[in-house]
């Protein structure tokens, strides 16, 4: 019987019974961490080898002669930014291959606005309040890129096919607003693909701002869950989408192989129209003299091309694949009662999870007191404030699959206490 329908001496029978299950688990004196999407060790040992592939052969010059053990070259060795241009679908020529973090980029380029602005226009710090849209539930990272900047966010659904458009179209009609996160494929933590309508959308409507961007973070491009063609999912390309609807300058595209290769040594990118790639390159030659040009080496030599990075994909995603489906299976076993939904996933990291109104914090809380770290509640909403209070992303891909079964016992008997005693409530 669902929960909301048990009568008041059920639920606090309900409780007593929970309650002892719970102090069951804090016993065991767990030290369990499911708080950030991190690889697995048995999915970093995929790419140790990468690590001899500049030294096996002694061959440690670019395709074009750069010598990549010394200074040189801003915007990417070329084979690099081949491998990246294909990664992201776009044109080598306009795009520019950095160090290990897309967020290290994505923040550049906000900050980049901010002091110096775009199109043309003046700085954002000289144009008053700057507005940031942020689908919600999001990636809080990216939140906390404009609210230290100073920005005011402004939360959007997030919806089965992306962003409330509805809602964005009306408040782009703000000057003040001036960009919107989107990760379009396998979002994060709801593994939302975004739909073609919705991209066709962004890409067209009007904004009142003519330096408006899209801050398009393709984290999970090839992240795929299953190899099935009909469960594998494919987004629009933002940046035909914008060339075609007249607006080749809106979108920002990232990229990189933080959770294809080695997450604190891998090779990210920015992909972008000719003009906002110049303005890039030139504002880039004021932070360094040039990148890890031998990581992007062994990056190249390691996968070689896309058909290498999909059978290297392949291999990460038979590594984590029966974690995702362990918890799926077991929230649909154990808390269907509870009035909870949860995302089922086909790619991507996370898992969304929606439990009662009012117990997002308390679930979290007492399952940290059992032993289990989770992301913190509300983390999925600027400021960190989860209007109802519901929303906990889940990422399964670090413990290995019996620490994650002991993990989800206790997260599953967390939830069902925190909802019997907000019911109590």
């Amino acid at each position: 019987m669902a929960y909301a329908d048990l009568a008041h001496e059920e639920l606090l029978a309900l409780k007593a019974e929970l309650e002892e299950a719970y102090g069951e688990l804090k016993a065991r004196n767990l030290k369990l961490n499911m708080a950030r999407g991190k690889p697995g060790g048995e999915q970093l040992k995929l790419s140790l080898p990468m690590l001899d592939c500049v030294t096996s052969d002694g061959d440690l010059i670019a395709s074009d002669g750069t010598d990549c053990c010394n200074y040189g070259v801003l915007d990417g060795i070329p084979e690099a930014k081949t491998f990246m241009a294909e990664m992201m679908d776009h044109d080598p020529a306009n795009v520019c291959v950095f160090g290990n973090s897309s967020l290290n980029i994505m923040y550049d380029l906000v900050a980049g606005g901010v002091l110096y602005g775009y199109s043309g226009e003046p700085a954002w710090k000289d144009q008053g309040t700057i507005k940031w849209l942020c689908p919600s539930p999001g990636y809080d990272r990216h939140f906390r890129i404009c609210e230290t900047l100073g920005m005011e966010l402004i939360p959007i659904e997030l919806r089965a096919d992306g962003p409330d458009m509805d809602k964005v179209e009306e408040l782009v009609a703000d000057p003040a607003v001036k960009g919107i996160w989107c990760v379009p494929q396998y979002s994060n933590p709801t593994g939302t693909t975004y739909s073609d309508e919705v991209v066709k959308r962004l890409a067209s409507m009007p904004v009142a701002a003519k330096d408006f961007r899209i801050f398009w973070d393709n984290a999970y491009c090839v992240h795929d869950l299953y190899d099935e063609t009909e469960r594998r999912e494919r987004v629009l390309d933002i940046a035909r989408t914008c060339v075609a609807a007249g607006n080749p300058d809106r979108y920002f595209k990232f990229a990189s192989t933080s959770k294809v290769t080695l997450p604190g040594a891998g090779i990210a990118a920015v992909a972008a129209s000719a003009d906002n790639i110049a303005v890039i390159r030139k504002r880039i030659g004021t932070e360094t003299v040039g990148y890890d040009k031998l990581n992007q080496l062994r990056h190249v030599k390691f996968l070689k091309d896309r058909a290498g990075l999909d059978e290297h994909m392949k291999k990460h995603a038979a590594i984590i694949r029966p974690k995702f489906e362990l918890v799926v299976n077991t929230l649909a076993a154990e808390l269907g009662e509870t009035g909870a939904t949860w995302s089922t996933p086909n790619g991507g990291y996370f898992i969304s999870f929606d439990g009662a109104p009012n117990t997002a914090q308390r679930t979290v809380q007492l399952a940290k007191e059992a032993g289990v770290v989770m992301t913190g509640a509300g983390a999925t909403w600027p400021y960190g404030k989860d209007p109802l209070d519901r929303n906990i992303r889940i990422a399964p891909t670090l413990p290995p699959l019996e620490e994650l079964e002991q993990a989800l016992e206790v997260f599953c008997c967390s939830a069902k206490l925190a909802t019997v005693e907000s019911l109590l409530a």
